[in-house]
Formats: C-alpha cells, structure tokens, sequence
C-alpha cells in the first residue's frame, strides 16, 4: 500500500515530464508519416488545410461542451488575438516548416526545429515572461546556452559534410522530389531558410499562446479557435498558391494518414494538453524536451525513409543539444533559487498570522489596561477572536 502511495506521488509530480515526452514522440510520427506522404507528391498547403480541419472536428464537440461553464466571452479583442496566434503556428511555423521539409529531409527539419526553445527564450525576454539578471549565473547559462543553440542551428544549415552510412539509409526512395536529401541542391539552402522561418513562428506561437491563455483560460476551446482559424487562413492561402485542383483530392493513401494522423494527434490533442502544460510551467520547459523528437524522427528516417544523414547534422544536432540544456540547467538554477528566496517570506508570513498583538482598548476598559488580542487562524479566529486582559494571563 505504501508503495502505490509513493508511486502515485511520483506520478503526480512527474505528470508534465511524461506529458511532454508523449508529446514528442507524437510530434516524431508526425515527421515521418509527412514526409513520406510529400515524396509521394502531396500538396503541403493542402496538407495544413486539412489537418487543422480534422483537428477542429475533433476538438469542437469536447470544448462546447466541456468547458461551456468556463470559456470566457469572446471579445474583439480577444479574436485578434486568436487570429495572430493561428496566422504565427498555422502559416508561418506549419506552412514554412513542411515546405522546408520537402526540399531538405525529415531528419534535418527535426534538428532545425530544436533551435526553438533558444528563440522562445529570446522573444520571452522580450515580452517580459522571462527576466535577465546578468548577475546570477543561471542567467548567463541561459544566455550563453541561447547563442551556441542558434549557433548550432546555423551550421546544420551552413554545412553538410561527408555523408554517414547507417542501415538502410543509402537506397533511394520512390517518388522522391529532385533535390532531396541532396545538400548539392539548389534547393537545399532554401529549405533550411523556410525551416528558419517556421521555426520564428513556433517560438512566437509558444509566447502568444502563454499571453492568450491569461485572457481566455479555456485550453481545449483556445486549440480549436487555432486550428478553425488556422484553417481558414491557410485554405485562403492554398487558394492562390495552388492551381492545380487536384491536390485537393482525398485517398485512400498515406495523405489521408497523415491528414488524419497530424490532426487529430499533433494538433487537436498537443495544443491542448500543451496549452495545460504552459499554464503550469511557462513556454520555455514545454520546448525543452525538443531533442528527444530530434533523436527519434533521425533513427526512424533513415531506418523507414531511407534518409541520408550528413556529417554536419549530426555536429550541429549536438551542438543545439548542449545549448538547449544549458538554457534549461540556467533555468532551474533561477527556479530553485527563488523557492529558497520565498521561503523564509512564507514562514515568517505564517508566524505573524499566528502571533498574538497588543493592543490598547479604552472603550469598555475604564482602567486603560492594555489587552491581548489573540488573532489565529484568518478563516476562523477572525471571526471567533478572543480578548483577555495581560493581567488574567499573568494569574
């Protein structure tokens, strides 16, 4: 009995950390059933389209009626801003990332996307959700973890390098565009630029997520706003880059799996568990766990993809790793030091609600003697409060 106690209590304090890692390795099938479904010609506006479509049909009926007591009024005010948060995650971070990855490879845009918690970081400083200290050290590892993170980031794009042999990574895939996988490419650099841009979207998505959720406190009704949104905006865009109506059409194919696969697991249900987690533990530790995604999708690509992976992804997929952590060692230093700093304020807040005062009575008091006022417990005593005189105390 007392070790399903302990391992409840485990399980409890380590919910976030398990959510986020499922969430990763939601986010690593996501990588590879997209890109084998973009070799074999698939439309990546349509893909975003109809992802965000199915995302919201899964959502809506949940969030009507579940958080019906609790979603807050729409407001203008609030519907922009719902606007700016579907235009930064559905256009800039899904339709720039999917596009970089079909001119590039799945492992690499899993590398790209680990510079996302250093800009997180960035544009939280920014908008004043993280504080500098220059002082303190775990302020200058996050600091410096940010540089060598996008430093990192950069030489993946930058260099290639002699190609690694893994099993299965040197055949070549069916239907495969020109230019993949090829760092020959003309459209190599392109997609890494695209990659970049996605990556800015996301940051930017994780901090007007954090500041929305202060204002409309409905998770799951917050996600399908997004992706109803995401998906107008992406389908007026799908209007004027597409001309060819047939990347409209719908199979039974691997499109229709990765239609189904991305929105119902990495849209509908990772923003709104990740929307929980935010409102916890803030933006930065929700992107922390990148890497893990980074290692999974790398193996699997060049097991099931047949992907080529390059000497500098690997450099530079390290080099991101050690930023990234350094960025969130610096954060828990900061965390740990402000518990040990709000400590003692609590205790000695407890002390003063439980110590007696001395006050000096006059008004059925003839004699001016001064009495004891006995303040407890705020939910109790206040109301129950006893007065006795010093002199009865002493007796």
């Amino acid at each position: 009995m007392e070790c399903c106690k302990k391992f409840y209590e485990w399980l409890c304090n380590a919910k976030a950390y398990l959510i986020i890692l499922s969430l990763q390795f939601g986010s690593a099938g996501m990588y590879l059933i997209t890109m084998d479904a973009l070799n074999k010609g698939m439309s990546h506006y349509a893909f975003v389209v109809y992802r965000n479509i199915i995302a919201t049909v899964a959502l809506g009926p949940f969030a009507f009626f579940l958080e019906r007591k609790v979603r807050p009024k729409m407001t203008v005010r609030i519907f922009s801003e719902l606007m700016a948060v579907a235009f930064v995650e559905i256009i800039l971070d899904q339709c720039f990332t999917f596009l970089g990855m079909k001119y590039t490879s799945a492992s690499f845009a899993s590398a790209v996307m680990n510079s996302v918690p250093s800009l997180t970081f960035v544009l939280a400083i920014i908008f004043r959700l993280e504080r500098m200290k220059l002082k303190e050290f775990g302020c200058l590892a996050k600091m410096i973890g940010t540089v060598v993170s996008l430093g990192g980031a950069f030489l993946m794009t930058l260099y290639k390098g002699p190609i690694i042999n893994i099993a299965g990574s040197s055949a070549t895939n069916v239907g495969q565009p020109e230019n993949v996988n090829d760092p020959s490419g003309t459209h190599w650099l392109t997609g890494a630029c695209f990659l970049l841009i996605g990556c800015a979207g996301f940051s930017a998505f994780y901090i007007l997520q954090t500041i929305t959720l202060k204002k409309y406190p409905a998770e799951m009704s917050l996600a399908t706003w997004v992706c109803f949104l995401g998906a107008l905006q992406s389908g007026v865009l799908t209007i004027f880059m597409e001309r060819n109506t047939h990347v409209w059409s719908v199979g039974w194919d691997s499109r229709l799996l990765a239609y189904a696969y991305s929105g119902i697991v990495t849209s509908a249900i990772q923003f709104y568990v990740q929307g929980m987690v935010i409102k916890t533990t803030g933006p930065v530790f929700v992107t922390a766990f990148n890497p893990l995604r980074m290692i999974i999708v790398t193996a699997l690509a060049c097991i099931v993809l047949s992907e080529k992976l390059h000497l500098g992804s690997i450099i530079g997929g390290v080099v991101v790793v050690v930023g990234l952590y350094l960025v969130v060692w610096g954060k828990s230093k900061e965390q740990k030091k402000n518990l040990m700093a709000a400590s003692p304020e609590k205790v000695t807040l407890q002390r003063q609600k439980q110590l007696p005062l001395s006050v000096l009575r006059s008004e059925d008091n003839n004699d001016n003697k001064p009495q004891l006022v006995i303040i407890g417990d705020k939910n109790h005593d206040m109301e129950e409060g006893r007065t006795v005189t010093i002199e009865n105390l002493q007796q």
